[in-house]
């Protein structure tokens, strides 16, 4: 198996050219650094001790930052490289003070550009973050006796039936790992299964990940939100939308300023949206900043991307979608981190165990239907969030489980 994979790995390698010239031409390369992919380097190796991170994209690389600050207060270190693959996700470090610190694009998986990616940088310990697992590199650190960690390891149930495909393969990658420290306790029994040797569980880093500044709401908006009774359907699927707009009818009968604020997924559907709200007779209007907005719209609906959180800033009474449906749900420790208090759906197995913990914390609350909804929001919209207590609770969780992470990779 792992011959079949360094031939197919040739083969892209072979066709890359092309790959990134229409990349390039999408924006999802960067014209002057596309080249480090290759091992032609943009940043030069410091002289002393250097670890190295790895990350697919912006959110594996957020979730590292409170443990790249460690890194960057210990004198034993000289500089931390830290690779990954999206543009995006490179622009998460420069927003950073970080003294240490250096990006790289991570070079494409051959035998041979990684044997020269790790004679150059030559680090003392590899981390590789979530589920990013690559063979090569793994193998060439092996032999070079570098020590590697698989860091708040994620592997979902059909992540893990595709590996079990190819079982044998699986446990000859996943053993080379010095050290694997999963994010759930789920995924520690998927490891083991797949042959990791080493597998801890300390808690998902996601926890202790702070937030960057967000822009601000205009001041109309924000006026809009405060003076009413408001409440956020966030990362909505298909018919979530649709249980959001009936819901807010029915506060309407208690709440005659309610306003409902929905943010789907994905913006392609705003349009279907609109018109499905508008069957139930609600006044939809736009996220458009120049266009005036009406002080009887029921419902503000969201359709341009990045904004989230700065609707989680000024309204704190969330609904998370992808959960009354089966999709699994969607991470609620954004929302924590701006003081809000969740609801969610019954389907959240992407995320069971943090929900287990905030459900624990009384941080979260599950409905089952539209009239829980209903009742929890009434409930909700009536008590004062201590929005303060929320944030403390989850800072606590996540220093813990980064003081845990960073005493037991310091023992490697």
């Amino acid at each position: 198996m792992f011959l079949i994979y360094r031939t197919l790995i040739n083969i892209i390698f072979v066709i890359s050219p092309i790959i990134i010239f229409f990349r390039l031409l999408k924006k999802k390369e960067d014209l002057e650094r596309y080249k480090e992919k290759f091992c032609f380097f943009s940043k030069k190796r410091a002289q002393g001790n250097i670890i190295w991170l790895h990350g697919a994209s912006v959110g594996e690389i957020q979730s590292v930052i409170p443990l790249i600050e460690k890194f960057e207060k210990d004198k034993k270190i000289n500089q931390i490289l830290v690779t990954s693959n999206t543009i995006s996700s490179s622009k998460v470090l420069e927003r950073i003070n970080l003294k240490k610190t250096v990006h790289q694009f991570f070079p494409i998986d051959t035998n041979y550009i990684s044997k020269k990616f790790i004679n150059y940088w030559k680090p003392s310990k590899a981390f590789f973050i979530d589920s990013e697992v690559w063979p090569n590199i793994l193998y060439n650190l092996e032999k070079k006796n570098i020590p590697t960690i698989l860091l708040n390891a994620r592997i979902t149930k059909k992540s893990f039936n595709r590996w079990m495909m190819i079982s044998n393969f699986a446990e000859s990658i996943f053993g080379k790992f010095d050290i694997c420290l999963s994010s759930s306790k789920e995924t520690k029994r998927y490891l083991k299964k797949l042959g990791a040797k080493n597998v801890k569980f300390f808690g998902n880093l996601k926890f202790s990940q702070s937030e960057n500044q967000i822009m601000n709401l205009n001041k109309n908006l924000k006026k809009l939100i405060t003076s009413r009774k408001s409440w956020c359907a966030s990362s909505t699927h298909f018919n979530e939308e649709k249980v959001c707009g009936i819901a807010h009818l029915k506060l309407k009968k208690k709440y005659q300023d309610i306003l409902t604020i929905i943010i789907p997924r994905h913006i392609s559907r705003v349009q279907s949206i609109k018109k499905n709200l508008n069957k139930l007779d609600l006044k939809v209007h736009f996220d458009e900043p120049k266009k005036k907005i009406n002080s009887d719209i029921d419902v503000y609906l969201v359709n341009s991307y990045g904004k989230t959180k700065s609707f989680y800033k000024v309204c704190k009474n969330i609904f998370l979608g992808g959960s009354l449906i089966s999709h699994g749900g969607q991470n609620p420790l954004e929302a924590l981190r701006y003081g809000c208090k969740v609801l969610h759906g019954p389907n959240v197995s992407n995320f069971k165990e943090i929900y287990y913990f905030l459900k624990k914390k009384g941080l979260s609350n599950k409905v089952n239907n539209l009239n829980q909804l209903v009742t929890k929001l009434d409930k909700n919209l009536k008590e004062k969030i201590h929005s303060r207590k929320i944030i403390q609770n989850l800072n606590k969780e996540g220093s813990k489980i980064l003081d845990k992470t960073y005493k037991e990779i310091g023992n490697l």
